[in-house]
C-alpha cells in the first residue's frame, strides 16, 4: 500500500511506540508529524533525519499535551492531518489513598484528554480531504486492570470508549477510529529498566523477563515498536476500512487470559 500524499500527526513520537510507528507510516510515503514537550536541537535533527531516511516532509513540533491549547495548536500547526495517531501518555503508580492528585491530573490530561482535543481539531480536515484515520494507542489496560495504576487505566478505558465514539460519529464516512492495546512493550525505557531488575532479583536477563516483567504476558515475549507500526499501517489501509470502533491488543495473549 501507499500513503503517499497523506500527513500523519503522531504525538508523543520522539522516542519508543511513537517513533516507530512513524517510522511505519514514513516508510509507506506518509509526511510526518513527531511530537513531544521538549524543543531541542536534537528533536528537530530526529525529524530531519527521519524525512531524508524515506524521503518524506518530516516535521518536529513541540507541544505540551497536558494543556489542551497545545494539544489543539499541534494538529493546526500541522497544517493537514489524514493520519492522527495518539500515543502522548505517562504514568505513576501509587495505591488510590496515597495517588497525587497532581499525578492523577496530569495522567488524565496527557494520556485522554489530549487524544479528544488533537480529534476534535483533526476531524475537520479529515472531512475536507473526505478520508482519515484515527488510532489511538491504548493498552491492555485499557481492556484489564491492575492495582496501583488507577489513572492510567482509567485514562486507557477511557481512550476505548473515545475511540467507540469517534467512529460511530464518523461511521458513514470514509473515516475510522480504533485503538491499538499494547501489552509490555521493548522500547528504550523498558529495556533500560532490565539490569535494574536483573540486580533486584538476582536473575539472569531472560529468567527476569519471563518471570517478573512478563509475568502476566502468556506469550514471554515483549511486543516490538515494529510490530506496532506494522498494526498501525495495517488500520490506515484499504483493508481495514470497514474496521472502526475496536481494539487490536498486541499484548502476547494477555487480555485472553
Amino acid at each position: 500500500m501507499s500513503l503517499i500524499g497523506k500527513t500523519a500527526v503522531v504525538t508523543g513520537s520522539n522516542s519508543g511506540i511513537g517513533l516507530g510507528v512513524a517510522r511505519a507510516l514514513a516508510a509507506e510515503g506518509a509526511d510526518v508529524v513527531l511530537n513531544s514537550f521538549t524543543d531541542r536541537p536534537e528533536d528537530h535533527a530526529l525529524a530531519a533525519s527521519l524525512g531524508a531516511d524515506f524521503g518524506v516532509t518530516a516535521r518536529y513540533i513541540r507541544a505540551d499535551l497536558s494543556k489542551p491549547e497545545d494539544a489543539r495548536a499541534l494538529v493546526a500547526s500541522a497544517g493537514a492531518c489524514d493520519i492522527l495517531v495518539n500515543n502522548a501518555g505517562i504514568q505513576h503508580v501509587a495505591p488510590i489513598d496515597e495517588f497525587p492528585v497532581d499525578k492523577w491530573d496530569a495522567i488524565i490530561a496527557i494520556n485522554l484528554s489530549s487524544a479528544f482535543h488533537t480529534t476534535a481539531v483533526a476531524l475537520p480536515m479529515m472531512r475536507k480531504a473526505g478520508w482519515g484515520r484515527i488510532v489511538n494507542i491504548a493498552s491492555a489496560h485499557g481492556l484489564t486492570a491492575s492495582p496501583f495504576k488507577s489513572a492510567y487505566i482509567a485514562a486507557k478505558h477511557g481512550v476505548v470508549g473515545l475511540t467507540k465514539t469517534v467512529a460511530l460519529e464518523t461511521a458513514e464516512e470514509a473515516i475510522t477510529c480504533n485503538a491499538i492495546c499494547p501489552g509490555y512493550v521493548l522500547t528504550p525505557l523498558v529495556e533500560a529498566q532490565i539490569p535494574d531488575q536483573m540486580k533486584v532479583h538476582g536473575m539472569d536477563r531472560e529468567t527476569v523477563i519471563r518471570e517478573v516483567m512478563l509475568t502476566r504476558q502468556p506469550s514471554k515475549q515483549f511486543a516490538t515498536v515494529e510490530q506496532l507500526g506494522g498494526t498501525t499501517v495495517f488500520l490506515c489501509s484499504e483493508a481495514a476500512a470497514q474496521i472502526t470502533g475496536t481494539t487490536i491488543s498486541v499484548d502476547g495473549g494477555w487480555t485472553a487470559l
